[in-house]
């Protein structure tokens, strides 16, 4: 696949990363969706799965933000 914004042609398992990431960031876009809404299920939730969730967020961002600089090093 060619990138547009850097027009190379991305490797398989360079590929595999950008899919993965995009996956990813479907999921977390669900994620914080569940997790904000107002009188939704969430709220309903014991405390500690509140946290639980929450914490699950903030590895899944780290996990999303490590996949876009090893993305970015794909040109370098």
């Amino acid at each position: 696949m060619t990138t547009e914004a850097t027009n190379f042609t991305l490797q398989p398992h360079q590929q595999r990363v950008v899919d993965e990431k995009r996956e990813l960031d479907d999921k977390l876009t669900k994620l914080r969706a569940f997790c904000s809404q107002i009188g939704g299920i969430f709220d309903a939730l014991p405390t500690e799965e509140k946290q639980r969730l929450t914490e699950q967020e903030g590895h899944m961002a780290a996990y999303s933000d490590v996949l876009q600089r090893r993305i970015a090093a794909f040109s370098a």
